[in-house]
Protein backbone atom coordinates (compact mmCIF):
# COMPACT_ATOMS: atom_id res chain seq x y z
CA UNK A 1 0.00 0.00 0.00
CA UNK A 2 1.61 3.35 -0.59
CA UNK A 3 2.57 5.59 1.98
CA UNK A 4 2.07 9.39 1.96
CA UNK A 5 5.71 10.11 1.27
CA UNK A 6 6.52 7.26 -1.03
CA UNK A 7 9.71 8.77 -3.63
CA UNK A 8 10.12 11.62 -0.91
CA UNK A 9 13.68 13.14 0.29
CA UNK A 10 13.58 14.93 3.31
CA UNK A 11 16.35 17.01 5.37
CA UNK A 12 15.79 17.43 9.12
CA UNK A 13 18.22 19.73 10.50
CA UNK A 14 19.61 18.82 13.84
CA UNK A 15 17.66 15.43 13.60
CA UNK A 16 19.44 13.49 15.63
CA UNK A 17 17.45 13.79 18.95
CA UNK A 18 14.32 14.99 20.61
CA UNK A 19 11.95 16.89 17.96
CA UNK A 20 14.00 16.61 15.04
CA UNK A 21 14.18 12.68 15.35
CA UNK A 22 10.73 12.37 16.13
CA UNK A 23 10.01 13.76 12.65
CA UNK A 24 13.29 12.02 10.93
CA UNK A 25 11.08 8.89 12.01
CA UNK A 26 7.49 9.87 11.32
CA UNK A 27 9.15 10.73 7.90
CA UNK A 28 10.57 7.35 7.43
CA UNK A 29 7.92 5.54 8.33
CA UNK A 30 5.85 7.75 5.69
CA UNK A 31 7.76 6.10 3.29
CA UNK A 32 10.83 9.43 2.32
CA UNK A 33 13.82 8.91 2.65
CA UNK A 34 15.84 10.81 4.96
CA UNK A 35 18.83 13.18 6.10
CA UNK A 36 19.54 14.33 9.11
CA UNK A 37 22.12 16.87 10.42
CA UNK A 38 23.75 17.16 13.63
CA UNK A 39 26.25 18.82 15.62
CA UNK A 40 26.42 17.90 18.74
CA UNK A 41 24.17 14.51 18.74
CA UNK A 42 24.78 12.13 16.39
CA UNK A 43 22.32 9.38 15.61
CA UNK A 44 22.12 6.39 17.74
CA UNK A 45 22.02 3.33 16.51
CA UNK A 46 18.65 2.93 16.92
CA UNK A 47 17.85 6.23 15.22
CA UNK A 48 19.70 4.51 11.74
CA UNK A 49 17.40 1.74 12.09
CA UNK A 50 14.80 3.63 13.00
CA UNK A 51 14.66 5.71 10.04
CA UNK A 52 15.61 3.38 7.50
CA UNK A 53 12.57 3.07 5.48
CA UNK A 54 10.50 0.04 4.68
CA UNK A 55 11.55 -0.41 1.44
CA UNK A 56 14.96 -0.46 2.47
CA UNK A 57 16.42 2.81 2.45
CA UNK A 58 19.23 4.00 4.67
CA UNK A 59 19.22 7.62 6.32
CA UNK A 60 22.18 10.11 5.66
CA UNK A 61 23.91 11.93 8.32
CA UNK A 62 25.67 14.58 8.07
CA UNK A 63 27.95 16.46 10.44
CA UNK A 64 27.98 19.94 10.39
CA UNK A 65 27.68 23.63 12.26
CA UNK A 66 25.40 25.31 11.20
CA UNK A 67 26.15 28.73 11.94
CA UNK A 68 29.38 27.99 10.24
CA UNK A 69 28.29 29.07 6.62
CA UNK A 70 31.67 27.54 4.58
CA UNK A 71 30.54 24.17 6.26
CA UNK A 72 27.20 24.64 5.62
CA UNK A 73 28.15 25.40 2.22
CA UNK A 74 30.24 22.55 1.80
CA UNK A 75 27.61 20.55 3.20
CA UNK A 76 24.98 21.42 0.79
CA UNK A 77 27.41 20.97 -2.33
CA UNK A 78 27.99 17.29 -0.78
CA UNK A 79 23.98 17.05 -0.44
CA UNK A 80 23.06 18.39 -4.39
CA UNK A 81 25.67 16.16 -5.42
CA UNK A 82 24.37 12.90 -4.03
CA UNK A 83 20.61 14.06 -4.39
CA UNK A 84 18.72 15.58 -7.79
CA UNK A 85 16.36 17.37 -5.34
CA UNK A 86 15.23 17.96 -1.98
CA UNK A 87 11.54 17.85 -1.16
CA UNK A 88 11.16 18.63 2.23
CA UNK A 89 13.22 20.94 4.35
CA UNK A 90 12.78 21.05 8.32
CA UNK A 91 14.28 23.51 9.65
CA UNK A 92 14.91 22.51 13.59
CA UNK A 93 18.23 23.59 14.70
CA UNK A 94 17.50 25.90 17.63
CA UNK A 95 18.46 26.71 21.34
CA UNK A 96 18.31 28.46 24.03
CA UNK A 97 22.14 28.75 24.62
CA UNK A 98 21.68 30.45 28.35
CA UNK A 99 19.21 32.58 29.99
CA UNK A 100 20.26 35.97 30.70
CA UNK A 101 18.15 39.41 31.20
CA UNK A 102 19.07 42.25 28.91
CA UNK A 103 20.62 44.45 31.34
CA UNK A 104 23.14 41.35 32.11
CA UNK A 105 23.43 40.05 28.58
CA UNK A 106 26.40 40.53 26.43
CA UNK A 107 25.87 41.15 22.44
CA UNK A 108 27.98 38.49 21.81
CA UNK A 109 25.23 36.32 23.68
CA UNK A 110 22.34 37.67 21.65
CA UNK A 111 24.09 37.62 18.41
CA UNK A 112 24.39 33.36 19.53
CA UNK A 113 21.37 32.77 20.28
CA UNK A 114 20.07 34.67 16.98
CA UNK A 115 22.90 32.80 14.91
CA UNK A 116 21.50 29.40 16.07
CA UNK A 117 17.52 29.67 15.84
CA UNK A 118 17.00 32.41 12.92
CA UNK A 119 20.45 32.69 10.86
CA UNK A 120 20.72 29.31 10.33
CA UNK A 121 16.85 28.51 8.94
CA UNK A 122 17.90 31.47 6.56
CA UNK A 123 21.35 29.78 5.85
CA UNK A 124 20.22 25.62 5.70
CA UNK A 125 17.27 27.17 3.36
CA UNK A 126 19.15 29.69 1.20
CA UNK A 127 21.90 27.32 0.73
CA UNK A 128 19.31 24.18 -0.40
CA UNK A 129 16.80 25.69 -2.44
CA UNK A 130 18.79 25.63 -5.86
CA UNK A 131 17.49 21.72 -4.80
CA UNK A 132 14.30 22.00 -3.62
CA UNK A 133 11.49 20.13 -5.80
CA UNK A 134 9.34 22.59 -7.78
CA UNK A 135 5.26 22.27 -7.82
CA UNK A 136 5.08 20.38 -4.38
CA UNK A 137 8.09 21.08 -2.26
CA UNK A 138 7.90 21.97 1.58
CA UNK A 139 9.58 23.63 4.00
CA UNK A 140 8.75 23.29 7.37
CA UNK A 141 10.46 25.54 10.52
CA UNK A 142 10.49 25.04 13.77
CA UNK A 143 9.74 28.36 15.75
CA UNK A 144 7.97 27.81 19.73
CA UNK A 145 5.55 29.04 22.00
CA UNK A 146 8.43 31.52 23.39
CA UNK A 147 7.59 33.44 20.01
CA UNK A 148 4.23 34.02 21.50
CA UNK A 149 4.34 34.84 24.82
CA UNK A 150 7.85 35.75 25.31
CA UNK A 151 9.23 32.61 26.98
CA UNK A 152 10.28 31.74 30.80
CA UNK A 153 12.61 34.66 32.72
CA UNK A 154 15.54 35.29 31.26
CA UNK A 155 14.51 34.20 27.45
CA UNK A 156 13.56 37.30 26.00
CA UNK A 157 16.73 37.00 23.37
CA UNK A 158 15.20 33.16 22.79
CA UNK A 159 11.85 34.56 22.54
CA UNK A 160 12.55 37.20 20.12
CA UNK A 161 14.58 34.76 17.44
CA UNK A 162 11.83 32.55 17.48
CA UNK A 163 8.91 35.61 17.02
CA UNK A 164 11.48 36.35 13.92
CA UNK A 165 11.17 32.95 12.65
CA UNK A 166 7.36 33.65 12.40
CA UNK A 167 8.61 36.68 9.69
CA UNK A 168 10.58 34.54 8.18
CA UNK A 169 7.75 32.01 7.50
CA UNK A 170 5.23 34.23 5.92
CA UNK A 171 7.66 36.60 3.89
CA UNK A 172 8.91 32.87 2.20
CA UNK A 173 5.97 31.83 2.30
CA UNK A 174 4.90 34.68 -0.24
CA UNK A 175 8.35 34.79 -2.24
CA UNK A 176 8.07 31.05 -3.04
CA UNK A 177 4.51 30.37 -3.71
CA UNK A 178 4.47 31.34 -7.12
CA UNK A 179 7.28 28.15 -7.27
CA UNK A 180 4.95 25.67 -5.47
CA UNK A 181 7.21 25.49 -2.63
CA UNK A 182 4.98 26.21 0.68
CA UNK A 183 6.42 27.34 3.50
CA UNK A 184 4.61 27.14 7.88
CA UNK A 185 6.07 26.84 10.92
CA UNK A 186 5.19 25.14 14.06
CA UNK A 187 5.58 26.75 17.18
CA UNK A 188 5.54 23.89 20.30
CA UNK A 189 4.88 24.82 23.61
CA UNK A 190 6.37 22.55 26.93
CA UNK A 191 7.70 19.28 24.67
CA UNK A 192 9.01 16.76 27.32
CA UNK A 193 12.34 14.42 25.97
CA UNK A 194 14.01 17.00 24.59
CA UNK A 195 17.68 18.65 25.57
CA UNK A 196 16.07 22.19 25.78
CA UNK A 197 13.98 21.60 29.12
CA UNK A 198 16.47 18.99 30.54
CA UNK A 199 18.97 21.89 30.63
CA UNK A 200 17.15 24.89 31.01
CA UNK A 201 13.95 23.95 32.94
CA UNK A 202 13.99 23.03 36.75
CA UNK A 203 11.71 19.84 37.86
CA UNK A 204 9.95 22.80 39.81
CA UNK A 205 9.42 25.05 36.74
CA UNK A 206 8.05 21.65 34.40
CA UNK A 207 5.57 20.45 37.05
CA UNK A 208 4.30 23.98 37.32
CA UNK A 209 4.10 24.09 34.05
CA UNK A 210 2.05 20.56 33.01
CA UNK A 211 -0.33 21.96 36.10
CA UNK A 212 -1.13 25.11 33.65
CA UNK A 213 -1.72 23.00 30.68
CA UNK A 214 -5.71 22.62 29.76
CA UNK A 215 -5.53 19.29 28.38
CA UNK A 216 -3.52 18.15 31.77
CA UNK A 217 0.19 16.56 29.96
CA UNK A 218 2.86 17.79 28.79
CA UNK A 219 3.74 17.15 24.99
CA UNK A 220 5.62 15.00 23.29
CA UNK A 221 7.99 15.12 20.19
CA UNK A 222 5.64 12.59 18.60
CA UNK A 223 2.51 15.56 18.90
CA UNK A 224 5.15 17.76 17.12
CA UNK A 225 6.33 15.24 14.38
CA UNK A 226 2.12 14.52 13.37
CA UNK A 227 1.90 18.21 12.34
CA UNK A 228 4.85 18.48 10.27
CA UNK A 229 4.16 14.82 8.82
CA UNK A 230 0.75 16.55 7.46
CA UNK A 231 2.48 20.01 6.49
CA UNK A 232 4.70 17.43 4.50
CA UNK A 233 2.36 15.59 2.82
CA UNK A 234 -0.35 15.96 -0.28
CA UNK A 235 -2.94 17.04 2.03
CA UNK A 236 -1.34 20.03 3.11
CA UNK A 237 -0.67 21.07 -0.68
CA UNK A 238 -3.00 24.48 -0.33
CA UNK A 239 -1.52 25.61 3.02
CA UNK A 240 1.13 28.02 3.49
CA UNK A 241 2.40 31.29 5.52
CA UNK A 242 0.97 29.16 8.68
CA UNK A 243 1.86 28.89 11.92
CA UNK A 244 0.63 26.17 13.93
CA UNK A 245 0.64 26.10 17.73
CA UNK A 246 1.27 23.08 19.77
CA UNK A 247 0.59 23.33 23.26
CA UNK A 248 -2.11 21.22 24.51
CA UNK A 249 -3.97 25.08 25.28
CA UNK A 250 -1.78 26.94 26.81
CA UNK A 251 -1.78 29.58 24.02
CA UNK A 252 -4.30 30.90 21.33
CA UNK A 253 -3.01 32.59 18.55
Amino acid sequence: MPKPLDGKLALVTGGGIGIGAAIATAFAKAGATVAITYRTHPPSDELVTALTTPSGSRPVAIHFDAGAEADLVASAKALSCRFEKLDILVNNIGGLVRRSTIADMPYSLWREVMAVNLDTAFLVTQHLLPIMSRHNGRIINIASLAGRNGGHPGATAYASSKAALFGFTRGLAKELAPEGITVNALAPGFIEATPFHDTFTSTDSKRATVSSIPVGRAGTPRDVASAALWLASDDAAFVTGSIIDINGGQYFG
